[in-house]
């Protein structure tokens, strides 16, 4: 599967990522390229603990 990512940077430099179509599934983090990961791992997460959400 894959999904969009809102990517934005909030006040302090941080970068703060989501996913529209996964509500609540959000991270951030310093870089880019942490963000992403840290991305992937939410997005894991959120499809393990609502299995029955329909995308």
């Amino acid at each position: 599967m894959r999904f969009g990512v809102i990517i934005e940077r909030d006040p302090d430099g941080l970068y703060v990522g989501s996913v529209p179509d996964l509500p609540g599934c959000h991270t951030q983090a310093r870089t880019l390229d942490e963000l992403m990961q840290r991305m992937k791992e939410a997005v894991e997460l959120y499809l393990e603990v609502a299995p029955d959400k329909e995308m």
